[in-house]
């Protein structure tokens, strides 16, 4: 009996995964103009212009995203399955960029300087996507007996996917947390740019 349940458990798993959709995140970029010669001219600039997140704060970039889902369900029996769900992910980053060419080297330092941030903001949508198939993969071939007309159903994936959901945005707040501190990359990148000293 348990060898039959095994072999039935490796069997739905196996279902679901080959039911999973082949897809990519849809990646786009959007810029802001920062105006400066100098490397503490540009960031004073990007304290006036940057996107605003949070209560009131600007930020030196974002990274935020839009998830839209094409799902199917089937009855079989009185049971609801979610046989298939493919997502839709943009994922949009917003970054600076100087709004007139650069002399040198604020122009060599300031490319460093972008190029980190935008490393930084690449690791947000690393977990954006990371996520999304997490989700993905814990609704296809959810089943839900009872549920004849797929009602229950949402409601057990509402609970899921808002569980998957707290927790990417923890590991966001997380990675902000070091990457922002005292010693961490993103005000190493910033005091180099004010300073002159960026380098590769």
């Amino acid at each position: 009996m348990m060898k039959r349940l095994a072999a039935t458990t490796l069997l739905a798993a196996a279902l679901a995964s080959s039911a999973l959709a082949d897809w990519k995140p849809e990646q786009r970029v959007v810029t802001y103009p920062v105006r400066g010669r100098s490397g503490i001219e540009l960031y004073q600039d990007i304290g006036h212009r940057g996107p605003v997140v949070g209560k009131g704060i600007r930020a030196i970039a974002h990274t935020n995203f839009r998830l839209t889902w094409q799902r199917k369900y089937d009855v079989q029996g009185t049971s609801c399955v979610l046989t298939r769900a493919v997502p839709k992910l943009v994922i949009t980053t917003t970054l600076p960029k100087p709004a007139e060419p650069l002399p040198s080297p604020t122009r060599e330092n300031w490319q460093v300087f972008v190029d980190g941030i935008a490393a930084h903001e690449r690791r947000h949508g690393d977990f954006i996507e990371a996520m999304t198939r997490e989700i993905e993969a814990a609704t296809v071939g959810l089943t839900v007996p009872d549920d004849p007309g797929c009602r229950k159903i949402k409601a057990v994936m509402t609970e899921r996917l808002g569980a998957i959901s707290r927790a990417q945005q923890k590991q966001s707040n997380d990675y902000d947390r070091v990457e922002m501190g005292r010693d961490g990359a993103i005000p190493r990148l910033v005091l180099a740019l004010v300073n002159g000293d960026l380098k590769r």
